[in-house]
């Protein structure tokens, strides 16, 4: 005869409830047959107070009994925060469809009838009791792998404050030699120093963004707001990328004032990230276009390029934590400034997303769902550009 018994290592305790004298000898009687821990309870109230006192890792429940019958105490367990996931399984000589449908809607996970057969009953308890084992494994894993994200976080984020002295040293160091260089009119090496200035410049951008996504993501990063014109905004990225659109036309679409309430040092900085992120994935000859308008629920924002676009596939990846897609000539994202982007729309209420097709370009796009402040918009006869 095969040996039904589990293991001696750590015991699980079942709980059985029922006011009837000869069901719970004969369920305690199989379940120590079978190697369980069995404790009795003849009342729902008793099995609310023997619950609390030592939760048990499963409870068999009858449903017909005095005073509280199964369903409500199946569903006060539920309602306490420390016993809901205790797995319960109705065992009652009640045999109706609606008396199975009710049991399930109160909580229970099984329903076995009386008169039952201790195989069954032994097969359904052995079953939620190693689904319930695993359901803590899983809830650990879980709770480990968030333990070593903090961690890994919080090394990332000292290391990355760290490198900002060091990288502003350089920075300024690389300013005396480029005007040093210019003195001694040496123009390669006025080139060479440029170009290690400018990438010092986007290690720096890059350890900014790292910090400020990290402070989003933690809900530290101040959003104050004022009032002002998005449209403002809008034209004060663009001037500032005007730089380095390397002959890239960049141009601002609005009809008129857009006046709202925003922390626009935030909102600048997405416009000028998904300006960059344009800029980068257009050919130089392309025109990138910043339309601002109003909507019923606030305003919107959208940087169109002419570029090459991004497959349907990749437009939720390329919003993630280094979400860089490799595409045929370019990969698609930024890898930082896309999420910081998303983190600051979204702690002002907004949303953002991208239309985007292979060859026809991208459309990255967020709207603001800001009130708008006291004072009235001025029209334009035309767009700004």
């Amino acid at each position: 005869m095969m040996d039904t018994q589990i293991p001696p290592r750590e015991v699980p305790r079942v709980l059985v409830v029922d006011d009837t004298p000869a069901n719970l000898q004969l369920l305690v009687g199989m379940l120590k047959e079978r190697g369980y821990k069995a404790l009795v309870a003849p009342s729902g109230k008793m099995a609310l107070q023997a619950a609390q006192n030592d939760p048990p890792d499963l409870i068999l429940l009858d449903i017909n009994m005095p005073e509280m019958n199964g369903y409500e105490v199946c569903e006060r367990l539920k309602a306490d925060e420390k016993l809901k996931e205790i797995p319960v399984i109705f065992v009652s000589a009640l045999n109706e469809t609606m008396d199975k449908v009710k049991a399930f809607g109160a909580g229970g996970v099984d329903y076995v009838t009386k008169p039952f057969q201790f195989e069954e009953v032994d097969a359904r308890v052995r079953a939620h009791l190693e689904l319930r084992r695993q359901k803590r494994e899983l809830k650990d894993s879980y709770e480990r792998l968030k333990e070593l994200e903090r961690l890994r976080d919080n090394l990332t984020n000292m290391i990355v404050h760290d490198l900002r002295s060091p990288l502003t040293g350089v920075h300024g160091t690389l300013q005396i030699l480029e005007k040093d260089a210019q003195l001694a009119q040496n123009p390669k090496l006025g080139f060479l120093v440029q170009l290690a200035r400018r990438e010092t410049n986007a290690l720096i951008e890059m350890v900014t963004q790292l910090l400020d996504i990290s402070r989003l993501e933690a809900g530290q990063m101040p959003v104050k707001k004022a009032s002002g014109d998005l449209v403002e905004s809008a034209r004060a990225a663009v001037g500032g990328m005007a730089s380095l659109a390397e002959g890239r036309r960049l141009a601002v679409s609005a009809e008129g004032r857009v006046p709202a309430v925003y922390d626009f040092d935030i909102v600048r900085r997405v416009i000028t990230n998904l300006l960059a992120n344009a800029v980068k994935f257009t050919r130089k000859d392309g025109r990138i276009t910043v339309a601002v308008s109003r909507t019923d629920a606030g305003v919107r924002v959208a940087v169109t390029d002419d570029g090459d676009g991004i497959p349907p596939e990749y437009h939720q990846k390329i919003f993630d934590k280094f979400g860089q897609v490799n595409g045929n000539k370019a990969r698609f994202g930024t890898g930082l400034g896309l999420t910081f982007c998303k983190l600051a729309v979204e702690s002002h209420g907004g949303r953002i997303g991208v239309e985007s097709e292979p060859g026809k370009g991208s459309t990255f796009w967020f709207t603001l769902p800001a009130p708008q402040p006291s004072f009235s918009p001025l029209p334009l006869s035309g767009p700004i550009t």
